[in-house]
């Protein structure tokens, strides 16, 4: 810790704007691979045959409660189709669509910002960096050799701790959208598939319940 809490101070003020920085950046990245880890994450396919099962057996109140059980969004586009299925087949999908729309920006939500914090690290730790050498560059004219060097070594340790700062916050912000731009269309792909399938299965459900003697007559 003292070695950390010596590092920043040698850094100059700038490193304490990009230590607030790397803590949003850790926070923005933890938040959403939790979010597409934890707390959204759902077997779609799984989940649908639940709801297809439940259907079957008219169990539509124990379809709505198992997609009031989770956070999913696949859950929730459900829930829409389930809560308006004695409408008809029409406002059905227009529940389906409006909520697609609804919950799609859950899945883009603040991974684009990191592309902002790694060019915002990088260009406060380049500030530091100039910084640094301004006060390098000003030793030269100091007189005492001994004053000269304290003053250069600390224009340098300035720079250079800066510049490690800033480029690492740069590299971690890259690496966290890389893996979480490529969950969130994953997500969004999957959503919009899952709302394809439950668009055709009620619309099923529902056009057997309107006309319940129709497959037996064929």
């Amino acid at each position: 810790m003292h070695a950390i809490a010596e590092f920043f101070e040698k850094g100059g003020f700038f490193m304490y704007i990009n230590a607030v920085i790397s803590v949003v950046t850790v926070a923005i990245i933890a938040d959403r691979a939790i979010f597409f880890l934890g707390r959204s994450n759902v077997n779609a396919k799984g989940f649908l045959d639940q709801l297809r099962k439940l259907l079957s057996a008219n169990n539509v109140d124990l379809a709505v409660k198992l997609c009031s059980a989770t956070k999913a969004p696949e859950a929730r586009v459900a829930k829409a189709a389930l809560s308006r299925l004695n409408k008809g087949e029409a406002v059905v999908t227009m529940a389906i669509e409006e909520t697609l729309v609804d919950v799609t920006p859950d899945l883009k939500k603040r991974v684009s910002a990191l592309w902002s914090l790694a060019n915002i690290g990088t260009l406060i730790g380049l500030l530091g960096t100039v910084t640094g050498l301004i006060k390098t560059f000003s030793s030269l004219g100091v007189g005492n050799p001994a004053d000269r060097a304290k003053t250069l070594s600390d224009g340098i340790s300035e720079a250079m701790n800066n510049t490690a700062v800033g480029l690492g916050i740069a590299v971690t912000c890259m690496i966290g959208h890389l893996f979480l731009n490529g969950m969130s269309k994953k997500r969004q792909g999957d959503l919009e598939a899952f709302s394809l399938k439950l668009e055709n299965m009620l619309s099923d459900s529902t056009r057997h319940a309107a006309h319940p003697g129709e497959s037996s007559s064929r």
